[in-house]
């Protein structure tokens, strides 16, 4: 069953690191340096959610140890009010400025990379600076960064791609599985009926 989890995740998210290609391509060039979300330029903003693909190298580069996040909505349950937001914006900056010159072509790089080391890949724990959790849990919550983010793009470039329907899936599942975690479940439930307006935190 683990197996058949992971070959999932590992195509939801692949299909959400090829949607964030295909954004990066619609990025005019005089546009990088423009408005991207918050503080962020656009640059920024893909550099942010390119570390979707990277932290996955990173943290598979590492040998895994016990399991104390078993679930998605666990991790991100673990992370709510977690980190400095001014350490998190300037993660974004670097990361975009990362990308290089050609920040289109270091998207790619960092796609293929990813690719590359989950071929043949079994499921198995690796270790965030959460707590360890099997990759098949941790993918989706990079599948959801690259839907939530892909958004954030799109939004800023006017563009009306469309998520993939596998990740917009998995992205809801999670925000759903991590909202009933976090007490906020029958809120998310009246609010998606129609019954309720109300801000809404996952995360």
């Amino acid at each position: 069953m683990g197996e058949e989890s992971l070959a999932r995740a590992i195509d939801d998210f692949t299909s959400g690191a090829e949607h964030l290609t295909h954004l990066v391509d619609l990025i005019a060039d005089d546009r990088w340096d423009g408005p991207g979300l918050g503080d962020w330029s656009l640059r920024s903003l893909v550099g942010h959610a390119s570390r979707s693909l990277t932290t996955v190298v990173s943290y598979l580069a590492q040998p895994g140890s016990g399991i104390d996040l078993e679930s998605t909505a666990a991790y991100f349950a673990s992370i709510r009010g977690y980190g400095d937001p001014a350490s998190v914006r300037q993660r974004g900056v670097d990361a975009g400025l990362a990308l290089g010159e050609d920040p289109r072509a270091g998207v790619v790089e960092r796609r293929a990379e990813v690719i590359e080391v989950l071929v043949g890949m079994t499921d198995r724990p690796v270790q965030t600076p959460f707590g360890g959790i099997m990759l098949s849990d941790y993918l989706p919550t990079r599948t959801f960064e690259l839907a939530v983010h892909g958004l954030d793009i799109s939004r800023a470039i006017g563009s009306d791609l469309p998520l993939p329907p596998p990740v917009l899936a998995s992205a809801l599942s999670t925000a759903a599985a991590t909202a009933a975690l976090t007490g906020q479940g029958e809120q998310v439930l009246l609010t998606l009926t129609g019954r309720e307006s109300a801000p809404i935190s996952i995360v």
